[in-house]
């Protein structure tokens, strides 16, 4: 039992991970990349779209990202959706092909976006606690209902803040390999 109640907290806590590495893959570094673009919807027959089901994402340069629309009756509407987005970008566009120059981020916006980023870590440490607090809880009422002993009890405990400690180990990483990316000029 307690090794299943370990290993479904150490998945948990693998996802939150992941989970923290998808929403830093969203902000913009000032580098190209094609994920800065994978929260854009467009209007498609009546249906909000992912932008990757209506237009192929590759990167031109360091600074710049193509799109090749795959319905040319689409186009007015991508071009649309990504300068609604909140991204800043402002695309270009010649017949089924549109061009995004990223602009160069300012050194105070870098340094919002490096919140923005701490703002995010922390919410991931405090995923990882609150899976903490579950485990601790499940081995609790273990105990309370004499399936396992005290020392058991206390083992366990003591391996899930191992857990929870190389975790936020990890998301401390996550972040500074981040903060990294952001102030490079």
């Amino acid at each position: 039992m307690i090794n299943d109640i370990i290993k479904d907290s150490k998945n948990r806590m693998e996802k939150s991970v992941e989970a923290l590495k998808s929403q830093l893959s969203k902000i913009r570094t000032g580098r190209a990349h094609p994920s800065i673009l994978d929260s854009i919807m467009v209007p498609y027959y009546g249906a909000d779209t992912p932008l990757r089901q209506v237009a192929n994402v590759s990167i031109e340069d360091a600074r710049t990202l193509s799109l090749t629309v795959f319905d040319k009756s689409v186009v007015p509407a991508v071009e649309k959706a990504i300068i609604n987005s909140d991204l800043g970008l402002n695309p270009m566009s010649a017949g089924t092909n549109i061009r995004i120059p990223l602009p160069p981020l300012t050194e105070e916006r870098r340094r919002d976006l490096v919140k923005v980023v701490k703002a995010e870590a922390e919410q991931g440490r405090v995923s990882i606690r609150n899976i903490r607090r579950d485990a601790n809880t499940d081995f609790k009422s273990l105990l309370k209902d004499k399936d396992i002993t005290e020392d058991d009890e206390r083992r366990a405990t003591d391996e899930i803040q191992k857990l929870t400690d190389s975790f936020v180990k990890r998301i401390d990483e996550v972040l500074a390999d981040k903060e990294k990316e952001l102030m490079e000029v």
